[in-house]
């Protein structure tokens, strides 16, 4: 009966501490995508648009974006080297350009954490700014 009791309080303590460390993370990833909102509105609305749909044949959207949810790394060197050439998104072609934005790591984690959790998308994980900096790093090597 002892070990039950000992086994119940370690599951007790356990389901406490990955609450908390859940609620430290969804906290976090509210403050970024705040952060986030201001840098989309600031610079990606003007293509994207403010629900993220895009511009039919012109600009691909980002709203429930298979392209985007698909390859995280890949969305990450898009927002740090741009983007040129044909691409396929939710089953249509676009061949435009999109011109790096410039963004610190920060703002790139920030934004995407953004896209990934609005308009029907949801992002499996908070990007993180070291995250980006690892991505930016491979692809000077």
């Amino acid at each position: 009966m002892k070990k039950v009791y000992i086994l119940f309080a370690a599951l007790a303590a356990a389901t406490v501490s990955l609450s908390f460390a859940s609620s430290d993370q969804d906290a976090a990833l509210k403050k970024s995508m705040e952060a986030g909102k201001g840098v989309y509105n600031g610079i990606c609305m003007a293509c994207h648009l403010n629900e993220g749909q895009g511009i039919a044949n012109v600009f691909p959207p980002l709203a429930k974006s298979d392209y985007l949810m698909e390859d995280l790394d890949r969305s990450i060197k898009i927002l740090i080297n741009g983007q040129q050439g044909e691409i396929t998104v939710n089953g249509k072609k676009y061949n435009g350009a999109m011109p790096a934005p410039g963004l610190d790591d920060k703002d790139i984690a920030d934004v995407l954490n953004y896209i990934r959790n609005s308009w029907g998308n949801k992002g499996d994980k908070i990007v993180t700014e070291a995250q980006v900096a690892k991505v930016r790093a491979a692809a000077k090597k």
